[in-house]
C-alpha cells in the first residue's frame, strides 16, 4: 500500500539516506512518479534481482524545499474518499500537495482540477 512508500521515503529522508529500496507495485511506481514531479523525490528506477523487482527512490537532500516532512493519508480502507474537481482545496494553502487516483490515472490537485477530473483522493504530502 502507498502508506509503507511514504513512510520508507520519510524516515530515509530524516536518517538522510540517499536512496530508498522498496517492494515494487504499480500504484508505488505511478506515486513515485508524481512525488518527482513536484520535486519530492529526485529519481525513481525499476530494478530486478533475483526475479523480485524493486523501487529504488533517489531522494532529495534533506534541507532542501522540497523535502517531505509529513504527510496525512485521507482515504482508508475504512473510509474510502471520492471528491469531484470542484470540491479540490489547495493543501497547507499551497505548501503541500494532494494526490487523487483517476481515471487518468494517479494526479496531484492541481493536475486533476486542469483536467477536470475527481477520484479517490488518497494522501496529502507536505
Amino acid at each position: 500500500m502507498h502508506y509503507d512508500l511514504l513512510v520508507r521515503i520519510k524516515n530515509a529522508t530524516q536518517a538522510r539516506r540517499k536512496t530508498v529500496r522498496l517492494p515494487y507495485s504499480n500504484l508505488d511506481f505511478s506515486i513515485a512518479k508524481v512525488l518527482m514531479s513536484e520535486g519530492y523525490i529526485k529519481d525513481v528506477r525499476k530494478k530486478a534481482v533475483e526475479k523480485k523487482n524493486f523501487l529504488e527512490l533517489e531522494l532529495v537532500p534533506r534541507g532542501s524545499e522540497a523535502t517531505l516532512r509529513d504527510f496525512k493519508i485521507v482515504s482508508k480502507p475504512g473510509r474510502r474518499l471520492y471528491m469531484g474537481y470542484r470540491e479540490l482545496r489547495s493543501v497547507r494553502q499551497g505548501y503541500g500537495t494532494g494526490v487523487l487516483s483517476t481515471p487518468k490515472g494517479i494526479l496531484t490537485i492541481k493536475e486533476a482540477r486542469k483536467a477536470k477530473v475527481g477520484g479517490e483522493y488518497l494522501f496529502e504530502i507536505w
